[in-house]
């Protein structure tokens, strides 16, 4: 059966921009459909299209690691995605990060500018009935009225967990005598900057993030942190040296003007292409936004640090994918819509962009009356997508990232250091067949 090669696609994050990218230049004509300026979530602030809300980091750009491999699978296949964070790089050491603003204007005019793609800036607050194949890609902050939608559908009561977002300083307002610019383990100068504290600094520090006072959850709220983007505060609680072996590790980030390695280490992070604002690493927070600046500001070199975001913690959302979707990211009870992104259950921007191409691909497939199908599973993509659609279901699923952990043995014993390498050259061997019997052309 076919549908006029129609796709409706609901949500313009990273996901919805992907899917709707990879189905137009599949031919079919694709309406997406995004609810703001007419309405924001509570993280978002542009009309934007793929608006990065909480870091503009996309993790490591080495293709040994599972990160990394996956950018490289999407690049192969046409990522716009990809292609609009090689665009809007900024420095960021071994880890790909871009200007925001930048990264979600490139996105936006690329849609805006296909004759192949129709934006409608409306909410959708139900799932459409259309036998149009539609993807479902609103994101782990969709509406309380969507969300309501879907688990009428599915009959799963709908999970939730929270993420957080970290503060970005203005780089004028930093003491750069106190402040050094290094990547760790880099000799030269790096892309970091680096704020040092002595053990008295860094005790004192815990001591006042410890006592501050947190922005209180709502009564019907459940504290369900996703454990690779944990509060800064909540670390803080599991013990006094957490930190110092997280986010504030000192090692291989030795001051290059003195030699001394420090206590602990604030790092901050490129986020714009003027170097005019930086990221505070791995401080996402749900401390109230006067105690964030009160602690912060004990940092050393940012004491009278300004601040153009303080960081804040809003609920995600996902669905129990193990028991809903089939491994094409189709829902079991109504195979024409497809469930994309971080609401389909994996995490980071990468994945959630990963699983937004594949969606797109076999929407694409479907709309023109032909199989959907998946990517070997021993990719980084086919590895996602077996986990979404076979781990820990019954209610014990979790969101996670790509990471290796998630592949099929190697089947061969090899030193750890080769490993990387390894998956990645099998991974984009099987890819490459893969497209080639698909009739997908290599990028």
């Amino acid at each position: 059966m076919t549908y006029n090669n129609e796709v409706m696609i609901i949500g313009g994050g990273l996901a919805g921009c992907e899917a709707a990218w990879q189905a137009a230049g599949r031919g079919c004509s694709v309406t997406l459909h995004e609810m703001r300026p007419l309405k924001y979530s509570a993280a978002h602030e542009s009309d934007l299209l793929g608006e990065l809300v909480c870091s503009n980091s996309l993790r490591s750009d080495d293709v040994t690691s599972a990160v990394g491999l996956l950018k490289e699978e999407m690049r192969m296949l046409g990522s716009l995605i990809i292609a609009a964070a090689r665009k809007t790089a900024v420095p960021a050491g071994k880890a790909l990060a871009v200007d925001r603003r930048l990264f979600a204007e490139s996105i936006t005019q690329a849609l805006e500018k296909s004759p192949h793609i129709n934006i409608i800036r409306e909410e959708v607050s139900e799932l459409p009935e259309s036998p149009v194949p539609c993807i479902l890609a609103t994101g782990p902050l969709t509406s309380e009225a969507m969300a309501e939608s879907l688990s009428k559908l599915t009959g799963e009561k709908r999970l939730a967990f929270y993420d957080a977002i970290a503060p970005i300083v203005e780089s004028d307002s930093l003491d750069m005598d106190i402040v050094y610019r290094k990547s760790r383990y880099d000799d030269g100068p790096g892309d970091y900057l680096n704020c040092p504290m002595d053990k008295e600094q860094y005790l004192h520090f815990i001591n006042e993030l410890r006592r501050g006072k947190s922005v209180p959850m709502r009564d019907f709220e459940e504290v369900k942190y996703f454990e690779g983007c944990l509060p800064v505060e909540v670390m803080c609680e599991r013990g006094e040296e957490t930190l110092r072996f997280g986010p504030m590790k000192p090692v291989g980030l030795e001051d290059p003007r003195t030699g001394r390695v420090p206590y602990a280490v604030v790092q901050l992070r490129t986020e714009n292409k003027g170097g005019t604002h930086y990221n505070m690493v791995g401080f996402q927070t749900r401390l109230n936004y006067g105690e964030q600046m009160r602690i912060f500001r004990l940092i050393p070199g940012m004491e009278k640090a300004a601040f153009s975001r303080l960081g804040s913690i809003h609920r995600n959302t996902f669905i129990q994918a193990p028991e809903l979707l089939l491994p094409t990211l189709q829902l079991q009870k109504r195979p024409n819509l497809l469930i994309a992104g971080q609401l389909s259950g994996v995490e980071g921007y990468i994945e959630s962009a990963a699983m937004g191409l594949i969606a797109g691909i076999n929407s694409a497939a479907i709309a023109h009356g032909e199989p959907p199908a998946i990517p070997p599973p021993a990719t980084a993509l086919g590895a996602l997508l077996t986990h979404l659609t076979s781990a820990a279901p019954k209610g014990g699923f979790q969101p996670s990232n790509v990471n290796f952990g998630l592949f099929p043995p190697l089947g061969k014993k090899m030193p750890k250091k080769l490993r990387g390498q390894a998956r990645a050259d099998l991974a984009l061997a099987e890819l490459r067949n893969w497209m080639r019997a698909q009739g997908i052309n290599q990028i």
